[in-house]
């Protein structure tokens, strides 16, 4: 049998540069990366104060206020509660200056309340199956209202038919 030669099976070298479909060469992610934290501090953008928020403030104050928003060179930040927000107005200068120790320009710093959005965990599948109205293992059946045919019990005592009938008073194009 004979072997393929080395080419063949990798056609790649080490030190070999490799080229994307556009020309340019393609680079590591880590790279990738790090220009880009590099561009956030260069057009002054919001991206680099906020992924170095939890070194800039401390663990602690970046858990209750997050950087909102940074225009003209002044950062607004939100604290989600008053005594955080008391908290950043007495530590005022001493952001402001590890902002700029940062590498951030920033000129001025305002401070207000603010409540974001949590995101609620939601319930799991099995929970909301195990007491959906269609489970005719728990619910049990009985007829519709309606049509008359058999429909799951928890149907007809959510809505006061099947799910079918309930379907056509959404369409109400669909003849019967």
């Amino acid at each position: 049998m004979a072997l393929a030669s080395e080419n063949l099976h990798n056609p790649y070298r080490e030190g070999d540069s490799f080229e994307s479909e556009s020309g340019l060469p393609i680079s590591k992610v880590s790279d990738c990366l790090t220009s880009l934290r590099l561009e956030w501090k260069k057009k002054k953008s919001i991206g680099g104060i906020l992924h170095e928020w939890a070194d800039i403030a401390g663990s602690q104050l970046a858990e209750h206020c997050q950087p909102i928003s940074f225009k003209n060179r002044i950062l607004v930040i939100g604290a989600n509660h008053p005594q955080w927000r008391q908290a950043l107005q007495y530590n005022k200068p001493q952001l402001i200056a590890a902002i700029k120790a940062a590498g951030h320009p920033i000129k001025d710093l305002r401070i207000q309340q603010y409540y974001p959005n949590k995101i609620k965990p939601s319930e799991s599948e099995l929970n909301i199956w195990a007491r959906h109205p269609s489970r005719i293992d728990i619910h049990g059946m009985s007829d519709c209202n309606s049509c008359g045919s058999p429909a799951p019990t928890g149907e007809m005592a959510l809505w006061g038919k099947c799910g079918l009938c309930r379907r056509k008073d959404f369409a109400p194009n669909i003849s019967e």
